[in-house]
């Protein structure tokens, strides 16, 4: 199943819910993302979501020098992004109820 479509639609809580763990930078995201399993993500994605959700209010955003390259952004979840969260942690358990309970098979169907 191509799950690009259902990824654009869960990209934002996705994030919020990666950064709510911990403060972390673009590519940071990105690998925790692909941890948790959300593979096809793509990196400018994930960058475009951080910048926007920035831009909301959700995040903030400071500069961490690196030893090994360029500084890194990192960004955090602040009061705003986790009332976000909270609420679409909401929406997609209900949402998820719904499916679940339309995709289900009874037994002798």
């Amino acid at each position: 199943m191509d799950t690009t479509q259902l990824l654009k639609g869960v990209l934002d809580v996705a994030v919020l819910a990666v950064v709510d763990d911990e403060d972390g930078y673009g590519y940071d995201v990105v690998r925790r993302l692909r941890a948790a399993g959300i593979d096809e993500v793509a990196d400018a994605s994930v960058y475009g979501t951080l910048r926007r959700l920035y831009a909301a209010g959700a995040l903030t955003s400071y500069v961490v020098p690196s030893d090994e390259g360029p500084h890194r952004k990192y960004y955090g979840i602040n009061a705003q992004g986790r009332a976000m969260l909270e609420a679409q942690r909401k929406d997609w358990d209900e949402f998820a109820a719904t499916m679940t309970r339309l995709l289900r098979t009874e037994e002798g169907r």
